[in-house]
């Protein structure tokens, strides 16, 4: 499968930094020029993805709300 187009903004190239494992859902955490992005997947979506540390990937942050509060 390759993406040709998708209309997700913000996207952010990476490799797989470290993959923290659960049952059901487990942590990835993909190092980007920006800093970590950490994406909480299944673990079913891993294997299938066949993700392990160092794979490339890019992280696409879809997000409907952002909260903010004053320090």
């Amino acid at each position: 499968m390759s993406i040709q187009a998708i209309n997700v903004r913000n996207q952010f190239r990476g490799k797989v930094a470290n993959i923290i494992e659960g049952p059901v859902v487990s942590e990835v955490d993909v190092e980007t020029p920006a800093g970590i992005v950490t994406s909480v997947i299944t673990t079913r979506s891993i294997r299938d993805l066949g993700l392990v540390k160092g794979s490339e990937v890019v992280a696409l942050v879809k997000a409907t709300e952002v909260s903010l509060a004053k320090l």
